[in-house]
């Protein structure tokens, strides 16, 4: 059964697209069919593996406004056998154009039906907002949401807000939808509020979050910028060791 997660947080910088990219990599190197979805209008995931997003035609855009299906929009990442579907800049305009549309918030849901069978997981890249298209990753994610923290000041904050939507979608729209795990990102082992953070959290959600925490690592921040995954990029950096671990952990929960 494929497993569909949106990875959302609604801050901005926290580490969702290098989560989304550096777990389907690592999971796809496991031998699991992954699917990428890039939901956010800066298409930093389409970026990520080295695609340019001006030149992406069609997109995801083209996906929710149902006017391609979803083999049409597939592309693969060569080297590491992950499907994505791509987005561009043109999916800025999407949330306005679907308010007047019916079931506005299952485009994606629906888009995904005839294809996910195909998968073994389905990993959503939020954009930072809660807007229309984080309800469409909401509503498709039946088995969960995986929340980026950034170990830094003001992190429940963001976190508190973000639980509310999903408390909304979940009454209203995916019944299902429940938080998958928490990720503490950016940890930075030489400060005290680091480690605050991350006991703070893991005392507000006991049991919820991961037990990998992601380092504040240089490698991880100049990967994009060569257009790969932390795998291909640096393998043996203190960030790859990580996301390898928090892949696996994911998948051996998702196999108990």
């Amino acid at each position: 059964m494929t497993k569909i997660y949106a990875v959302a947080m609604q801050k901005g910088g926290v580490g969702k697209t290098t989560s989304v990219v550096n777990v389907g990599a690592y999971l796809a190197q496991k031998g699991s069919q992954v699917l990428v979805v890039d939901l956010d209008p800066q298409a930093n995931a389409t970026s990520n593996f080295g695609f340019n997003k001006y030149e992406i035609n069609p997109s995801v855009y083209d996906l929710l406004l149902e006017e391609v299906d979803g083999d049409e929009v597939a592309i693969k990442h060569c080297d590491t056998n992950v499907m994505l579907f791509p987005s561009n800049p043109s999916l800025a305009g999407a949330e306005v154009e679907l308010v007047n549309m019916m079931a506005r918030e299952h485009r994606l849901s629906r888009a995904l039906v005839s294809i996910e069978n195909t998968f073994d997981y389905i990993l959503i890249d939020c954009p930072p907002s809660l807007g229309l298209l984080t309800i469409n990753a909401l509503a498709a994610a039946r088995d969960g949401v995986i929340i980026p923290v950034q170990c830094e000041y003001l992190a429940l904050e963001g976190l508190t807000q973000l639980l509310e939507t999903v408390q909304l979608v979940r009454r209203h729209l995916n019944p299902e939808l429940k938080i998958r795990g928490i990720v503490m990102t950016m940890y930075d082992s030489r400060t005290n509020l680091s480690r605050q953070v991350v006991e703070e959290v893991r005392t507000h959600f006991p049991g919820q979050v991961f037990r990998t925490i992601i380092p504040r690592n240089i490698r991880l921040s100049e990967a994009p910028s060569y257009g790969q995954p932390i795998l291909l990029y640096a393998p043996s950096s203190p960030g790859a060791i990580a996301y390898k671990v928090l892949s696996a952990e994911l998948f051996n929960g998702d196999q108990a």
